[in-house]
């Protein structure tokens, strides 16, 4: 830390920099009026302004070379070109009403920020507006709703991605471009992001990024911070959230300001949820929540670069459903009765509690990190550098709510180095370095996996290269991981001894290492249509679960024991796509298909006598292993937006998304033909109308109307049960939202009302793992059932206690 204080200072200090300077004018591309309150950013610098009242915005101290310029307003379409920084810069920008999203700036999973149209490699962007207007539970909930991406969930707290049908270690989570590790390979726990410090959601599907190294085969998602505020400015925001379906309280306070080039951001937030409720079911016992959340940004912006330090503390507390019932269908829980454990049956008061009951868990995760960017001429090296710890803890003995069953505690230190080298032409060179070091180690009662440290190192070079209609990007990385784990040996009461008793785990020393591509083409064939092509080839190392596990999954209902002898997962991914955006309609057809070399998967164990291998007759549960075979996902997404012109304001959305997920190791009429956690078919419709003004103290107003169809999932993994079949169901919901201005013009706040399920529809989404709780004796119904109606309100009041400075 030293070392970087003391380049940092000699940067500071060093005045070979020349005053570059990026003034303009914003103007409505009809009405020829200047456009006030319009962001103009520059992704690469983390610089940024806002237009005054006469439509001017500045922003000062940049260095020389070409940037990318983002102009974006809300019921506009974001503008974006290439500017090239030579001294003192004038553009003047002419937004017309938003149509698409295709001109947004994206800067995941490639090197310099790129407009999204000409971006090769398949990728879905969800903006700041899209995140408040929808309802949701969690995180993963809310992007789910964009096509090709799902979730496997456990109840309305715990959801994990699912991009075109793959998940767990197969997706890489950013967090402000940091990679984001907890327990990724287990069930009951999700994403430790807080909901309220996400700006907007970058979405890669499939393998085309090269930056973060293994685990990425199946895509990654990017969690995006809010940029900095203006230069001058120091504003605060409220943001609040009641649920009446489960009692949901959800709030946000935060800060953020930008004095002289030094930024900063402050938040805290909190969620509190009791047990949701259905028409089956009733209220679900045990599946309330807690989060309490701090996050933080301090940055400095010179004209040397910027360095940016973030802080976050994410804590979760979950019930976990059991879904155990009594012969009348009544939810039962454990009581402890003066030292023994007794079921009794959950009364009225614990389904309407806010309190947690066992079996419950905690999740912490603690993070702070570095960004910082540093010019060189008209080259420049960016530095990440970061410590997390993750820490889950399961309760499960009700004699005694403190001990810990399960605490695995994780500890990573990640880093990353890319340098841009210098454009004397249209070709954008870089090349880079990065990687993590981790070691996880138990605390609990129980041991689900040994003991590890991994060290993971990769090497990186892209290159990008616009000629006339066409661009071409593409690289070529090279992984390498080591992971040592330890030995366990247990005595008779089943606690830790030195190399005497019975083996749990054998140690092991592995090392892995691959090579990761991606090759994409972008053409404009007319400028209302566009193409685009890309392959990529993914790598992944098998997880310590997949290595080493011995023990009984929580939440699977089956023994699985790791198989050392694994192999990486290698994968080939083509992705094809057309985009029409015209002035009444915009459509994209995109298909991918991915093929899966040595994909680990689990397969059930026999024993001599052809029954079921059971290792542990005191608690009876199938043994499987993890085996290798070959994969095949195949599928795509229909989008289909109709604005008719000249009523730009009303739209009518529809996509259609599928997955077909194929295991070729097995026979084509084998119950295990079909990969497990494939998505179900789905329909989306909303039928939305934008008004920018209503009379002189409303804005940006909005109402639709969704409608969201399932259809029935029937390639699924029949054998031994791991899955059944799931039924087609429709679901609908409403929403409107308006912002509220006094009558000077300024915002007070903005209110969103929402109604998901509005006809409290009965269902099972074919992801959700309460689908395989106990039985209903009364009913005859497997399992637990989603969320029913759900109402949602929501308020945001922005505070500003300065304004930006501004010409």
């Amino acid at each position: 830390m030293r070392r970087l204080t003391f380049f940092l200072f000699t940067i500071l200090s060093f005045e070979g920099f020349a005053q570059n300077t990026l003034t303009g004018v914003v103007i409505d591309s009809e009405t020829k009026s200047p456009l006030p309150g319009v962001t103009i950013y520059i992704s690469d610098l983390k610089k940024g302004s806002i237009t005054s009242e006469a439509g001017k915005f500045s922003i000062v101290g940049l260095p020389k070379g070409k940037f990318l310029v983002e102009s974006k307003l809300i019921g506009y379409t974001s503008f974006v070109q290439n500017v090239l920084i030579n001294g003192s810069t004038e553009l003047t920008i002419t937004l017309t009403s938003e149509v698409t999203e295709l001109h947004e700036v994206v800067v995941t999973g490639i090197s310099h920020s790129t407009e999204l149209r000409r971006n090769p490699i398949p990728l879905t962007t969800i903006n700041n507006q899209f995140m408040v207007e929808n309802t949701s539970t969690n995180l993963i909930d809310n992007i789910s709703k964009k096509p090709g991406i799902s979730q496997i969930s456990t109840g309305a707290a715990i959801s994990k991605p699912v991009i075109r049908g793959l998940s767990y270690n197969r997706i890489i989570t950013l967090n402000d471009g940091i990679r984001q590790e907890g327990q990724q390979w287990g069930d009951e726990h999700g994403i430790e992001i807080d909901e309220f410090s996400v700006d907007r959601v970058e979405i890669i599907k499939g393998a085309g990024s090269l930056m973060y190294g293994s685990d990425g085969l199946g895509g990654v998602i990017n969690f995006l911070a809010p940029n900095p505020v203006a230069t001058g400015s120091i504003v605060g925001k409220w943001m609040s959230n009641y649920q009446t379906n489960n009692g949901l309280f959800g709030n946000s306070i935060s800060t953020a300001g930008n004095i002289n080039g030094t930024y900063w951001l402050t938040r805290i937030s909190n969620k509190v949820a009791k047990a949701y409720s259905n028409a089956y079911d009733g209220r679900i016992f045990n599946s309330g929540f807690r989060e309490i959340n701090l996050n933080g940004t301090i940055g400095f912006n010179r004209k040397w670069g910027y360095s940016e330090f973030d802080m976050s503390t994410f804590n979760q507390s979950v019930g976990l459903v059991d879904g155990d019932r009594d012969n009348n269908g009544k939810f039962t829980r454990l009581k402890n009765d003066n030292g023994i454990k007794e079921e009794v049956i959950a009364s009225s008061s614990d389904l309407n509690s806010y309190a947690l009951f066992i079996p419950k868990q905690n999740v912490q995760h603690f993070s702070i990190s570095n960004t910082s960017n540093l010019y060189f001429g008209e080259s420049r090296i960016q530095l990440n550098g970061g410590y997390q710890r993750n820490q889950r803890k399961e309760f499960g003995n009700v004699v005694n709510e403190r001990e810990a069953e399960l605490y695995f505690d994780l500890h990573t230190l990640n880093y990353n180095l890319i340098y841009f080298f210098r454009s004397n032409t249209e070709w954008q060179f870089s090349a880079g370095a990065s990687g993590m070091a981790q070691q996880n180690k138990n605390k609990g009662e129980e041991f689900l996996i040994p003991e590890y440290r991994s060290f993971d190192w990769g090497v990186f070079g892209f290159v990008k290269r616009p000629i006339g209609k066409l661009d071409l990007a593409g690289g070529l990385r090279y992984d390498n991981r080591t992971l040592n784990s330890n030995s366990l040996y247990l005595d008779a009461d089943g606690k830790p001894t030195d190399n005497t008793g019975t083996l749990k785990f054998s140690d092991a020393h592995l090392t892995f290492g691959n090579i990761s591509a991606s090759a994409g083409a972008t053409y404009e064939f007319a400028k209302q249509l566009i193409g685009k092509l890309n392959i990529s080839r993914g790598f992944r190392s098998p997880t310590i679960s997949e290595l080493a596990s011995n023990g009984r999954h929580e939440g699977t209902l089956r023994y699985e024991y790791g198989n050392v002898e694994l192999d990486p997962e290698t994968s080939l991914q083509l992705d094809a796509s057309v985009i029409v955006n015209s002035e009444h309609v915009s459509a994209e057809a995109s298909f991918f298909q991915n093929s899966i070399e040595d994909y680990i998967y689990t397969k059930k164990l026999l024993a001599s006598n052809g029954m079921d291998s059971i290792p542990d007759p005191s608690d009876p549960a199938p043994a499987y292993q993890y085996v290798q075979g070959r994969a095949q996902l195949r599928g795509g997404e229909l989008t289909l937006d109709i604005h008719p012109h000249p009523l730009d304001w009303l739209h009518f959305e529809n996509s259609f998304s599928f997955v077909i997920g194929e295991n070729k190791s097995q026979s084509k009429n084998d119950s295990a033909k079909y990969l497990p956690f494939i998505p179900a078919p789905r329909l989306q419709s909303e039928l939305r109308a934008n008004i920018k003004k209503i009379g002189s103290n409303l804005s940006n107003a909005f109402f639709k109307i969704e409608f969201n169809h399932f259809l029935e999932q029937n390639r699924v993994l029949l054998e031994s049960g791991t899955e059944t079949p799931t039924a087609s169901y429709s679901l609908w919901s409403i929403g409107m939202g308006t912002g509220v201005k006094n009558k000077k013009g300024v915002e007070l706040f903005s209110f969103y009302f929402t109604v998901t399920n509005v006809f409290d529809k009965a269902y099972q989404h074919h992801l959700s793992r309460l689908k395989y709780a106990a039985e209903n004796q009364v009913s005859g119904r497997m399992g637990i059932f989603n969320m029913g109606r759900n109402f949602s309100f929501k308020i945001v009041v922005p505070v500003t206690f300065r304004k930006a400075t501004n010409s």
